[in-house]
């Protein structure tokens, strides 16, 4: 059986598109053998690794908001922590570790000291999707085995390598923000997603390149934060991943569950 491999991308509230390509994938039953995520994509990633179904996330996705992942701190750092999306993962997963995950899970990083890129595998994986989320500026840096750990899609938004590394044979990556139009920002934090995000689209396109399957959205028509729009997001997300990947599915060759 072909062993595919899945990486889930960086975008804020646009992540719950993921949930949207994971109905489709289980819906036409491709066997996911590995996956890797960066920012909210580490997020959904791990509870997918962990076993959680696509409903089961809808369901999360649905009940979180923008105040649930985040606290106001006063830190030279950033404007905000994450740790309360730390303790989120720990409630819905319990203390586990990513190496314990049902699916082989990895997550990528960004050593702020260094400017490299790191691969967490091992350890406390609410930690790992702290560090994979916290986009600099807007949150502290997670101090993670030493190192000061900010968002990784300053070094890879799409983590398709690691996953031929992980055994995956076939490659699909979900990018949020390939065709996205950005919009004018209403606040501080969106001035500091625009600038950030935007930076990051060129090298993210680069990426993709290694993948067997690119799925590039344009969700230009929700907002980054906008919580409300999650539901629409995800039904976004898979009526454009459908047909893409049962295409793909057919054309591949893929083997079914």
């Amino acid at each position: 059986m072909t062993k595919t491999g899945l990486a889930l991308g960086g975008g804020a509230v646009l992540g719950a598109a993921h949930i949207g390509v994971l109905q489709a994938i289980d819906e036409l039953d491709i066997r996911v053998s590995c996956v890797t995520g960066t920012s909210i994509g580490a997020f959904v990633a791990s509870l997918y690794a962990f076993g959680k179904s696509w409903r089961e996330i809808r369901a999360i996705a649905l009940d979180l908001g923008w105040l649930d992942l985040s606290r106001l701190t006063l830190s030279q750092f950033g404007l905000l922590s994450n740790k309360k999306f730390g303790g989120i993962v720990t409630e819905l997963l319990g203390k586990k570790n990513i190496e314990d995950a049902q699916i082989p899970l990895a997550m990528v990083a960004t050593d702020i000291g260094t400017g490299k890129r790191v691969l967490l595998k091992k350890g406390d994986v609410a930690s790992a999707v702290m560090a994979s989320s916290c986009i600099p500026g807007v949150f502290m840096p997670v101090n993670y085995q030493g190192m000061m750990l900010v968002d990784g899609m300053l070094v890879e938004n799409v983590p398709v390598t690691p996953l031929r590394g992980m055994g995956a044979e076939k490659v699909i990556g979900v990018d949020l923000l390939g065709n996205h139009v950005f919009k004018k920002p209403e606040n501080i934090i969106g001035v500091l997603l625009n600038a950030f995000y935007s930076t990051i689209t060129n090298t993210t396109a680069m990426q993709l390149e290694e993948a067997d399957l690119a799925l590039v959205f344009d969700l230009s028509g929700f907002g980054l934060i906008d919580t409300g729009q999650i539901a629409d997001i995800m039904k976004a997300g898979y009526n454009a991943a459908r047909p893409v990947l049962e295409a793909w599915q057919s054309q591949a060759g893929l083997k079914v569950k």
